[in-house]
């Protein structure tokens, strides 16, 4: 009870397939949706500063569209009018796409990512551009060219990143759904901070088309939601071959929501002991051996196994990522279209200048490290030697996958740092990601999933699958969550959540 009567409903905090069935049901209008969402960000965008671009007019023209099918009778996509926000290294015709750089501050696109558009096609709401960090290279988005992206949990810190504005866009209310791209962790790690569902597709299945490259061979974009339900319906929505991408696999794809059994009973998991090192946070230990016992108490099988190489997989992944990144960020070089910096004598200087500018410090030490590893003389020792070991970290997954159904570790290994913690070192700052990059190494599907507080903060545990066996993962999330409801955990300045 709240003022004598009952608690107003908070449309924004809802999961997407409730408020589907709250609209089929015409007890509120997806214009009232997207106004309670705006509201919201009126509210607590001032201090949690999720989005770069918000387009309230253009929401709320889609929104009054999907009313008008409502009022006439049509049938709807599962998203229909339903409020997302997209994380700002894809296009959106006619809405800037930034990557939180400044060198592409003022670039609008001409066209619409695939996954954009299949959003589109779904009539979902689309609110804006989401916060990351300077072309998805970082852990915080703390390396954003523009603001640092806050906790919904805890505003003194950070959300996670790359994807990090994403990530507290749906904690915080100020989306219901969100798109981000997972290049090392950068979708399962701020997941894991904020207490929302975050998955990695497998390599391929979803079309990179319109996603500005980091790292192509590693690049992947996924969902970030309020439970494993959306996960499945928006997964739903962008997955499938797209020929403009020759990355995407022309594989059919199921019905993702036909995984959601809460029945695990025979399953094999594995728990593979590099990923439970002796310093392992004492809080995140507990809480990720409590869902190993939910699991199991559901009847799931679960037993130790080691990934042998895995402890090169973070000089690898450092090695590879930032070689295909030298390569990819080639193409900034003031002429074409981004910044272009002004008064320089001629071509070079104008290269050297638009390039030093325009970049921020993490992008450059990145840009650095892949071109000194692609560079004659160390191509063999560095690059090429890296790609050999990827594959040895690949046959360590394929080999694991002949005894389990999937492999369960913390997706990281803390809960969400404080701002300015790690800035100075970015050696700190890179094994954020220890427990998810691999898993882009090998092309394989990831996803977090809200497992408990430490200390008052979430904190996710990680399913890692086989090629393609998203619905594993997430029969396994959702038996998970139904059976401990972590993720109706909510941050304690959220109205009707105290981060219990």
């Amino acid at each position: 009870m709240e003022g004598g009567g009952f608690k107003p409903v908070r449309f924004y905090d809802l999961t997407a397939h409730r408020l589907r069935e709250l609209l089929l049901r015409r007890e509120i209008s997806a214009v009232e949706l997207c106004r309670s969402v705006l509201n919201r960000i009126d509210e607590v965008e001032g201090r949690v500063k999720a989005y770069i671009t918000l387009d309230r007019e253009g929401a709320l023209r889609q929104a009054a569209a999907v009313d008008r099918q409502l009022q006439n009778g049509r049938e709807l996509p599962p998203l229909a009018g339903i409020p997302f926000a997209i994380k700002d290294n894809m296009c959106l015709r006619g809405l800037p796409a930034t990557c939180s750089s400044r060198i592409l501050r003022n670039w609008v696109p001409p066209y619409d990512a695939t996954v954009v558009e299949k959003l589109k096609d779904q009539q979902a709401v689309i609110l804006g551009k989401t916060n990351l960090d300077e072309f998805a290279m970082g852990s915080s988005t703390e390396h954003s060219a523009f603001f640092t992206t806050r906790n919904p949990w805890d505003p003194k810190r950070v959300p996670g990143g790359s994807s990090g504005g994403s990530a507290a866009a749906v904690a915080a209310g100020t989306a219901v759904c969100a798109l981000g791209s997972d290049t090392g962790g950068s979708i399962r790690q701020p997941a894991s901070f904020c207490g929302v569902v975050g998955m990695k597709p497998t390599y391929g299945l979803v079309s990179r088309y319109g996603l500005v490259a980091f790292a192509s061979s590693l690049d992947q974009v996924g969902p970030l939601t309020r439970d494993v339900t959306d996960c499945a319906l928006v997964l739903n929505a962008i997955c499938g071959h797209d020929h403009r991408d020759s990355t995407s696999v022309p594989k059919e794809v199921p019905d993702f929501t036909s995984f959601l059994v809460d029945d695990v009973k025979g399953m094999r998991i594995g728990l593979p002991r590099e990923y439970f090192p002796p310093g392992l946070d004492d809080g995140v230990r507990r809480v990720v051996m409590e869902a190993v016992s939910v699991l199991e108490t559901l009847g799931a099988h679960v037993e130790e196994t080691s990934l042998p190489h895995t402890g090169y997989a973070l000089p690898v992944y450092y090695l590879i990522a930032p070689a295909e990144a030298s390569s990819n960020l080639a193409r900034y070089d003031g002429v074409r279209y981004g910044y272009r910096a002004p008064g320089s004598e001629d071509v070079l200087e104008m290269f050297r200048a638009s390039r030093s500018r325009g970049f921020g410090a993490e992008v450059k030490r990145r840009i650095m490290l892949g071109t000194y590893a692609l560079s004659a003389g160390y191509y063999d020792a560095y690059y090429l030697k890296a790609l050999k070991v990827r594959t040895l970290i690949r046959r360590d997954f394929d080999e694991a996958f002949e005894k389990f159904d999937a492999l369960l570790s913390p997706t990281a290994p803390e809960t969400a740092f404080a701002i300015g913690a790690k800035t100075e070192d970015p050696i700190r700052m890179y094994l954020s990601d220890i427990f998810t990059l691999a898993a882009n190494l090998a092309g394989l599907p990831g996803v977090s999933v809200p497992a408990g507080l430490v200390a008052g903060l979430p904190i996710g545990v990680q399913f890692i699958g086989k090629p393609f066996a998203e619905g594993t993962l997430l029969r396994m999330g959702f038996a998970f969550e139904q059976s401990t409801g972590h993720h109706r955990h909510r941050p304690p300045d959220t109205p009707g959540g105290d981060g219990s």
